[in-house]
Order: C-alpha cells, then sequence, then structure tokens
C-alpha cells in the first residue's frame, strides 16, 4: 500500500505522524510524497484556531480531488471535537479520535508490528524512506491545565506520560536508525511524569537521555514558563542539549494573563529568562503570542509589546485570537474585532523580526554546529545545503557535498530575513558520509573545506 501522511499543527501533531510512517514503513509499506500517487491519505488535524480547522478540511477536500479512488483516515484535535464534520466529507474511510490514535495504522493495516523492531534497520528500510534527520519524539500528551484560550484540554484530556524506558527505547531506536536529533514534545511537556507521581519527572527523562543514549543532539519542544526551575538549566552543562528554549508567554500584559488563566507573571516571567540566560550561553529564547484576546485594549496591548521588546527573544509565533467552541474565552465579553487582531498582529510580526535579526546579529563571526537537513539546490560552487544550529538559527551553505545529515562547524558570516549564511569549517564523521554525492568537477577534493 502506498500512503501520504500529512498533518496540520504543532510539533507533537509532527511526532505522531513520524511514528505512523515509521510503522507503515516497518510493516512493509511505502510512504509517498505526492498524494496522486497514494492509495490511502492519513491526515493529523488540529483544531487550535478556526483556520487549522479549516486547513483540515481543504487537506481532505485535495486528496480525494486528487485520487477520488483514495481512502482517507483522518485523526487529530478537530477529528476529536467534531467527528461528525469530518466524517461527510469525501473520500474519508474512518475518523480516529485521539484516544484511539496509537492504534491507527493497525486499524488501517490490519496488522500489528512492533515499532522499534530492528529487522526494517537491519534491511535498509529506515530511514531514509522517511527522508529526515531529526525525529520528533511524544512523550506526554494532554494537559491538567485551563487556560481559557485553549481548545486542546478538550481534544487531548488531562496529562499522559510515557515511561522513560518507552522514550529511551524510542530514542535509541532513532539513534540506531541514523538520525542526528530527537526533538521531545508533548502538549504540556514540562509536566513530564507528573501524572506518575514524579515532580522531576522531565528533568530525570533528560539526564537518563543524556546517560545512556548517544544521539549527537536532544532538544525540548515548547516548555509552559511556570514549570521550570532555575536549577533546571543546569542540564544544559551537556553540551548534547542544545540551548534553545521555547517559552509561550501569550501576553506581556498581567491583566490579559489573569484573563487567560495562565500561572505566570512580568515578574515570574523576567526572572525565569534570567535565570536560564545566566547559565546557557548563547541561548536562543523563542516564545509564542496571542494578540487581541477578548477584553484586551490598546493599553493592556502596549503593556505586552512594551514587555515582549524587554524581553528580547530571538523570534515570536503570533496568533490572532479564535474563540473555540466550548472554551471560556468564548463566552467573554469584549471580544476584538477583525481589523484591530490584524492591526496588532502586524506590529508584533514585525517588531519579531527585527528581535529575529538583533540575535542572529549577535552570533555573526563566531562557529555553531549545524545539523544539515536538506539540499535546497545546487550552484557551480557546489551544493546549497540547508539546516539548522544547535541553538535554532537557520543556516544555509555553498558546499561540494551534500551534507544531509551530518553536523558540521560552521562559520556564520551573514544575515538575510529569516537566513543566516555560513561556511562550512569542519566536517564530523557520519555513516555512509563518504558515499553522499560530489559536486561534478569537485571529484579530487577532499572532505574538508575548500
Amino acid at each position: 500500500m502506498k500512503v501520504h501522511l500529512r498533518m496540520v499543527g504543532c510539533r507533537l501533531n509532527q511526532s505522531e505522524i513520524d511514528a505512523m510512517a515509521r510503522q507503515f514503513s516497518a510493516q512493509g509499506h511505502e510512504i509517498v510524497a505526492a498524494a496522486d500517487e497514494a492509495d490511502h491519505f492519513v491526515l493529523n488535524t488540529c483544531a487550535v484556531t478556526q483556520e487549522a480547522a479549516k486547513t483540515s478540511r481543504k487537506l481532505i477536500r485535495d486528496f480525494h480531488r486528487a485520487n477520488p479512488h483514495g481512502e482517507s483516515t483522518v485523526t487529530g484535535c478537530y477529528a476529536h471535537i467534531a467527528p461528525g464534520e469530518i466524517a461527510t466529507l469525501p473520500g474519508v474511510r474512518r475518523v480516529v479520535d485521539n484516544g484511539r490514535k496509537a492504534q491507527l495504522v493497525s486499524q488501517i493495516t490490519g496488522q500489528w508490528i512492533d515499532e522499534y523492531d530492528s529487522e526494517p534497520i537491519e534491511r535498509g528500510a529506515l530511514p531514509g524512506s522517511l527522508g529526515r534527520t531529526r525525529a520528533f519524539v511524544k512523550v506526554q500528551d494532554g494537559c491538567d491545565n485551563a487556560c481559557t484560550f485553549c481548545v486542546t484540554t478538550i481534544a487531548r484530556g488531562s496529562g499522559q506520560s510515557r515511561s522513560i524506558d518507552e522514550v529511551l527505547r524510542e530514542v535509541i531506536y532513532l539513534e540506531r536508525s541514523g538520525y542526528q536529533e530527537a526533538v521531545l514534545t508533548g502538549v504540556h511537556l514540562g509536566s513530564y511524569g507528573q501524572d506518575r507521581g514524579d515532580r522531576q519527572g522531565l528533568r530525570n527523562l533528560v539526564e537518563t537521555l543524556l546517560r545512556e543514549s548517544s544521539l549527537p543532539r536532544i532538544r525540548l519542544s515548547s516548555l509552559e514558563p511556570w514549570d521550570l526551575s532555575p536549577d533546571f538549566f543546569g542540564l544544559w552543562r551537556n553540551p548534547r542539549l542544545c540551548p534553545h528554549l521555547h517559552l509561550p508567554l501569550q501576553s506581556g500584559c498581567d491583566a490579559t494573563l489573569k484573563r487567560m488563566r495562565r500561572h505566570t507573571s512580568q515578574k515570574d516571567f523576567r526572572a525565569l529568562v534570567q535565570a536560564a540566560r545566566s547559565s546557557i550561553p548563547d541561548l536562543h529564547i523563542t516564545s509564542d503570542v496571542i494578540v487581541g484576546f477578548p477584553g484586551e485594549t490598546d493599553d493592556e496591548f502596549a503593556e505586552s509589546e512594551r514587555f515582549i521588546r524587554d524581553m528580547q527573544f530571538g523570534g515570536l509565533h503570533v496568533f490572532r485570537y479564535s474563540s473555540r467552541p466550548g472554551t471560556p474565552a468564548s463566552r467573554m465579553r469584549d471580544q476584538i474585532s477583525k481589523p484591530v487582531k490584524k492591526a496588532r498582529s502586524a506590529k508584533l510580526l514585525a517588531l519579531s523580526a527585527t528581535l529575529e535579526r538583533r540575535f542572529a546579529e549577535q552570533l555573526l563571526g563566531t562557529q555553531r554546529p549545524v545539523l544539515w537537513e536538506q539540499v535546497s539546490g545546487a550552484t557551480p560552487e557546489g551544493f546549497i545545503n540547508c539546516g539548522y544550529t544547535d541553538n535554532y538559527l537557520r543556516v544555509r551553505a555553498v558546499h561540494p557535498r551534500d551534507l544531509s545529515n551530518v553536523i558540521t562547524a560552521t562559520r556564520l558570516e551573514s544575515y538575510e530575513t529569516g537566513l543566516i549564511h555560513g561556511k562550512v569549517k569542519e566536517i564530523k564523521s557520519a555513516p555512509g558520509f563518504n558515499k553522499r554525492r560530489l559536486m561534478p568537477g569537485a571529484a579530487q577534493r577532499t572532505g574538508r573545506d575548500q
């Protein structure tokens, strides 16, 4: 069977799609990039905004148009909260709620296989068929918070953590499969282990992975700022833990935060950021911000903007508030008009671009490890390699070799919007690297940078 996999939304959805791809491949099925080549379409949906739900519906219709004889299986948060809406869309064979998502592949194929069986690796079935260099590892699902704007708690339920042993097994499997980086994800990652009675669950998980696996890079996904204590940042003494933190603020105004029912304040958030930066050199901190939350006045927005500027983030994800059915915020008074939300969003996006440039330019002239993820083209001088630094800056560099899935020391030389141009300084050994493509005319060059 040929399977086309898509997702909308967060990195947790990406981790689930990646796991499904491994399961399909391990059973001998083929993952295809083009919808019109597929027999079956699997979509992991998102419901966090109205736009995400709209995008999910469009993708289902697009697949049916590309392949009217194919079948669709739809899962994820939108499918969970609105299964009737999904079931009526063309080509949909089954709707799988979040509670049954882990068994989705077996429901489709009628087979069960150990996802971490070594046999597919030994016969070369993985990971090339998946085309990835870093993997998203789901360690936790659900959330026990009650942010007034969030539909995720309704769609995902209460917090549930995988065991440390199970996560470790997956990370070791990914390492053996040739991946260079694992990104730990969850709906509420910082609460990892608390449902199992371990108040230091995330710390214990990270320490175990650093101690008992050899994956070159481990990265943490989004972390709620109230989950962390200053001593947590001591984990970054191990250089394999990537110096990037995504700390969702949502608003820089205390009054708005209170209506959102966020467990932080300007004072607490500022102290946390200062502690993190004092412990982790060249730390890249990014954040999420919602504009146009019900009741957000011009003065509140201005206060939020000032605080965001003071925090000197390295970039922002800016969202316009979207009313979601069943959430307390959807019933609040003083809903903000679309034009006001659009104007505020544009203002913060411009600020984000300024902050991103400022952070990147501070690092120009320095050398950082880059994991090269793909080739985006070629010039007469070599392949255009694209990847990310350990602190999550996007880099491109021209080199005679295709460096995909290799970590190199790279000098950061110049910045343009959203991208740093670099020069490869040193190539570390990697499995199969000597067999990688060499640009025509470069056959006499060595593997070192010229």
